[in-house]
């Protein structure tokens, strides 16, 4: 037995989703984006409002909390894969910047794909809950946090319910600590 939450708790806690949505031994995806899913996502973003490239690569770098950082080389191509499909058409505004514009067909193809587009929303939003933990100076803390981590697992590890509550209130602690420095 797990405890009252079991594996699928700290997975959640953890953001690693479930089976099908992980990778690697530790339940970290290797990728952003699988297969196709850049292209739909980019239909996803272009149904809000008409975007030229360079918006769409911000707005993908937005939506993931600026853990994930779209390149020309992965956001062009599957424009033009897109407009060549017919889901988008391409204007050339006065200012120079082909925009893309949804079309009937894109809407009907985003339709078929709700479910997959929501997950990647979903999946974005937990990796831009943790870009905090890839900055410089959260790097630095990384070390001495996992040993904390590991330390905690380890103390509470007998199951015994008066330790497993005195650690408990020492992390408690520490993180409320923690939690006034940002202030």
């Amino acid at each position: 037995m797990h405890g009252k939450h079991g594996r699928g708790h700290l997975r959640r806690i953890f953001g690693l989703g479930d089976k099908r949505e992980r990778g690697g031994p530790w339940g970290f995806r290797r990728r952003f984006f699988e297969s196709g899913e850049v292209r739909i996502a980019l239909l996803s973003l272009i149904e809000d409002a008409p975007k030229h490239g360079y918006e769409l690569m911000k707005d993908l770098e937005a939506r993931s909390g600026g853990v994930y950082k779209a390149s020309a080389g992965t956001v062009y191509p599957n424009l033009q894969l897109l407009e060549d499909r017919g889901l988008v058409r391409a204007d050339v505004p006065e200012y120079g910047k082909r925009v893309f514009t949804i079309t009937d067909e894109g809407r009907a193809e985003l339709e078929k794909n709700r479910e997959q587009i929501g997950r990647i929303w979903n999946r974005a939003d937990d990796w831009g809950d943790w870009s905090d933990a890839m900055s410089p100076g959260a790097m630095e803390v990384w070390g001495p946090g996992m040993k904390l981590v590991r330390s905690a697992f380890r103390a509470a590890a007998s199951g015994d319910e008066e330790r497993v509550e005195k650690v408990r209130r020492i992390l408690g602690k520490a993180a409320a600590e923690i939690e006034k420095l940002k202030e």
